[in-house]
């Protein structure tokens, strides 16, 4: 289940709290709130394998890039000792080599800079997602503790 989706139903139960009067306090449906937090307490590991999963994958898209530019390299090589054979061709060959060296370099760096960005921008959500719970829960916990001293006799 998506943590978003629990957070929400956590944020709907709290909404459907009934209120204790001249109190900021609310009473909240004890086995629903228990429930939701361990609903949350299995996604959130899901959500932290769905990062990594990014990061395997852009991972994979790095290892993909490095094996096409080695194998780019290695027909602009071959090719280049062909040309090498011809002496009028060989400055054109070695002119385009470079283009090719440096395209394949280009191309390689803007991959893994997405790569990179993605998965930076997936922990980033995760991360506030995360914040937001804590705070959330918290939130509730207090609510929930000032309630109780305000119950209980001194």
């Amino acid at each position: 289940m998506d943590i978003l989706h629990l957070i929400d139903r956590l944020e709907e139960l709290f909404n459907q709290s009934r209120p204790i009067w001249f109190t900021h306090n609310v009473i909240v449906d004890e086995d629903r709130m228990l429930d939701l937090i361990d609903q949350m307490r299995v996604a959130i590991p899901e959500e932290i394998k769905k990062a990594q999963q990014v990061l395997a994958q852009r991972d994979r898209i790095l290892a993909q890039a490095q094996e096409e530019a080695n194998r780019t390299i290695g027909i602009a090589r071959e090719k280049q000792d062909q040309l090498l054979e011809r002496d009028a061709i060989v400055q054109s060959a070695q002119s385009r080599a470079n283009e090719i060296l440096a395209q394949i370099q280009v191309e390689r760096e803007a991959s893994r800079r997405e790569a990179d960005d993605y998965a930076l921008d997936t922990l980033r959500r995760l991360e506030m997602e995360l914040e937001r719970f804590t705070t959330q829960v918290r939130n509730g916990i207090s609510v929930l503790a000032s309630g109780k001293d305000k119950e209980e006799p001194s």
